[in-house]
């Protein structure tokens, strides 16, 4: 009996296996023997330090007389302004916010049995390329506290808000690790399959993440360093 197709088919098996091994360990994702080419993925992750911070400090309060929680307001801001001068701030970062003061019996919807008649919230905000600063002004809030100010008004009292502006800076780099990235694969492909790599025939740059450096949301702003990550594929000639 002859068994040689029994063989082939084996043959052939196992080498489908064994590319699609080294598929999984490379980055390849398509290799197409009709028009010998093979489509592969680059990768490139670089964390990065945020190079602009907002810092929304929002404070509140509340009483029965207009103009005492107007005068507390003030004086609240005056002394949230003095807290971030000494912590070394420019005027140039600071930013002070107008007062507001509701009087909730006015209002459409108001109730009779409303215990404090006026509520009044202000924000202070601090605009600045100090990272690193303004992170441990956040973390050294208590004097305020001590003082009686009540943060957290119309707006909330969260942590700074960190921002990448140099964003188009990084860009270029990184895109082109991801680039010789995939064609180093393509490159040990080509040699592991016996042939020449060719010319590049189609390429999509990918669109680059940006995310917080413990893996978290892209649109999460909490995190100082920002980790970006790009996925690129590029499709090249076998010779």
């Amino acid at each position: 009996m002859n068994n040689t197709p029994r063989i082939l088919t084996a043959l052939l098996v196992a080498a489908g296996i064994a590319l699609a091994g080294f598929a999984v360990s490379s980055g390849l994702e398509r290799f197409r023997m009709a028009d010998r080419s093979v489509t592969v993925k680059g990768l490139a992750e670089k964390d990065v330090e945020s190079d602009y911070v907002v810092w929304t400090l929002a404070f509140r309060r509340a009483g029965n007389e207009f103009g005492a929680v107007q005068q507390a307001l003030s004086t609240d801001r005056d002394k949230v302004i003095a807290f971030l001068k000494a912590r070394g701030f420019t005027e140039a970062e600071i930013e002070p916010r107008p007062l507001s003061v509701q009087d909730l019996m006015a209002r459409d919807y108001a109730q009779g049995n409303v215990p404090l008649r006026f509520n009044g919230t202000s924000q202070v905000l601090v605009k600045s390329t100090r990272v690193k600063e303004v992170e441990k002004a956040a973390l050294a809030v208590d004097p305020l506290i001590q003082a009686g100010i009540q943060l957290g008004g119309e707006g909330g009292f969260g942590g700074p808000r960190y921002q990448l502006r140099g964003f188009n800076d990084i860009k270029a780099p990184l895109l082109a690790e991801a680039t010789r990235n995939a064609k180093d694969q393509a490159v040990k492909f080509a040699a592991e399959a016996g042939a020449t790599l060719g010319a590049l025939k189609n390429a999509n740059q990918g669109a680059i993440r940006i995310s917080g450096d413990d893996g978290s949301d892209a649109d999460d702003t909490s995190s100082r360093v920002k980790r970006l990550r790009v996925v690129s594929t590029f499709e090249y000639e076998l010779k």
